[in-house]
């Protein structure tokens, strides 16, 4: 962490500053650090100084500060995000390496979608929330703001540990596997974007980067994850945010701007019955969702829109009760449910505003999201923020176990698109590349094989040509089960690549070959299969 410079959203304690809670009337001086910031600096990190937050945490849009609205780092006139609204815009501007933020119900996440950056929302109780004036206290997180996933991982793994002092700090043990090569990702059977066309091509344009890393979309059933979101402001649950600061807001609710005033006085007209009704309808939702993450047709998990749109200042201040509940559209049931997330960069609009999307997963998918979120941000090609930056070659990711792979190099019938294609993917294996072997092999058709399949055989210098082959890499623990699937006379050992270099593959006996047909002119069995000469 030494060298690297952040700031705190005014919510979270810094020893000798106010702490503000984007509310003049509330503030007081703190004198201690918050937990999480005596990490960092302990860490090496250096703190610049506290950022703007829409009231009390209260927001996901940026305007609702009586220091003024937050402006997004592309446009001014469109919103930042919130309610980590400062965190975020002094990290996309390059006024600080990263920031601290605070998620309830997607405060992490938005303002990092809007501003094109990575947020990332960990898992409940991973980072220590003594020190945080609550939102809702039992759903807090301290969040990440950085313009990379590296540093962002980086600061997580400094920031994270049980801390006995927090009620809801936990000793979680988090994955330390990366998910599988083929993976499989949830999205909403129903997706919303509330008439903004261009945020709708551009979650398709993500969907299919996605499928192209080795993803496989599933449509999930949305309804129990729309149902307990609702329950954080239109419940019981919301009385949460009013008990955070009831002793102040009995007193000074005419200190409070609206509408956080009306939110959090609509906390007072609850019971307590009221509170343990919602409660059960709460984990009766988690219950059902829970069916996505299960059975043979389990997700690893959840892909979604960070923001569904963008709205700008004045519309959000005309309308912002509605528009905020919009931004929200996917965000406000991660904590309730008590799931991990990360948003990235996705694109730049036409419009020139940034698109995000966000990737949830179970609690303790931490490091396996920042793992496929980093390779997701290279693959976009995005610059860094709002700084035009490239972005620096990826960094490991802390707490992940590097997975011993094996590479596989195939001929014929294990192609991409060839019948047994198939054993390579049931196996979690990748397409690394298709290339060409040194111009020493020939290549035959077998006789009488089902499906039809191929001899590599390794001649003499100047009596070769180079066959296409691909490579392939699968985890080590599969690749005994597909050698067991390769019958006589094939078999597995070392070629030569036109490059240089060997790797393992598909090679046949020579006295197989007696009788074979020389297709060794075809330069690789795909264009000898598309001839059709093996038809005859």
């Amino acid at each position: 962490m030494s060298g690297l410079q952040f700031a705190v959203k005014d919510n979270l304690d810094v020893q000798g500053l106010p702490t503000t809670a984007a509310c003049p009337a509330f503030a007081y001086a703190a004198t201690a650090h918050a937990a999480v910031v005596h990490k960092l600096l302990k860490a090496g990190a250096s703190l610049l100084g506290k950022t703007n937050l829409d009231q009390f945490a209260c927001g996901l849009n940026g305007t609702r500060s009586p220091f003024g609205a937050v402006p997004n780092a592309f446009d001014p006139a469109y919103v930042s995000g919130g309610s980590s609204s400062g965190s975020a815009y002094v990290v996309a501007t390059g006024q600080v390496d990263f920031a601290l933020g605070t998620d309830t119900a997607g405060s992490g996440r938005v303002p990092a979608g809007l501003n094109n950056i990575v947020g990332i929302k960990p898992s409940k109780g991973l980072i220590s929330s003594r020190g945080l004036v609550p939102a809702a206290q039992s759903v807090d997180c301290v969040s990440i703001f950085a313009r990379t996933v590296g540093t962002a991982a980086r600061v997580l793994e400094a920031a994270m540990g049980y801390d006995a002092l927090d009620p809801y700090s936990r000793d979680l043990v988090l994955a330390r596997t990366a998910f599988p090569a083929r993976f499989r990702f949830g999205v909403p059977s129903e997706l919303v974007f509330f008439g903004d066309a261009a945020a709708e091509v551009a979650f398709q344009q993500a969907m299919q980067r996605l499928v192209e890393m080795g993803g496989t979309p599933v449509s999930i059933d949305y309804a129990p994850l729309a149902a307990a979101a609702a329950l954080l402001y239109d419940s019981a649950l919301v009385a949460e945010r009013y008990a955070a600061v009831r002793g102040f807001f009995d007193a000074h609710a005419d200190q409070v701007m609206e509408p956080v005033r009306s939110i959090l006085a609509a906390g007072q007209g609850y019971s307590a019955a009221d509170v343990f009704d919602a409660q059960a309808r709460l984990r009766a939702y988690g219950q059902q969702a829970a069916a996505m993450w299960a059975g043979r047709s389990a997700i690893d998990l959840l892909l979604v829109p960070t923001a569904p749109t963008h709205y700008t200042i004045a519309q959000m201040q005309a309308d912002p009760v509605v528009l905020n509940r919009n931004l929200g559209a996917y965000t406000n049931f991660v904590n309730l449910l008590d799931y991990a997330a990360i948003s990235v960069p996705s694109s730049i609009r036409p419009d020139g505003l940034p698109f995000g999307i966000t990737l949830i997963g179970p609690c303790g998918s931490d490091w396996q999201l920042a793992e496929l979120g980093q390779r997701y941000h290279h693959a976009s090609g995005m610059l860094q923020g709002a700084v035009d930056l490239p972005l620096p070659a990826p960094q490991s990711i802390p707490g992940l176990q590097p997975q011993a792979v094996a590479r596989v190099a195939v001929v014929g019938a294990h192609l991409s698109g060839m019948p047994l294609n198939s054993q390579l993917t049931e196996r979690q294996a990748t397409l690394l590349a298709s290339t060409l072997t040194a111009p020493d092999y020939q290549l035959f058709a077998l006789p009488g094989t089902v499906p039809p399949k191929p001899g590599l055989l390794r001649v003499a210098p100047g009596l070769g040509r180079q066959i296409v082959v691909e490579v392939w890499e699968m985890p080590l623990a599969h690749y005994g089960s597909f050698v067991a699937l390769i019958p006589a006379p094939l078999g597995i050992g070392t070629l030569a690549l036109a490059d240089g270099s060997t790797v393992q593959g598909f090679i046949c006996e020579p006295q197989a070959l007696q009788g074979a047909t020389d297709i060794s002119h075809f330069g690789g069995w795909r264009a000898y299969m598309a001839s059709g000469s093996h038809a005859g």
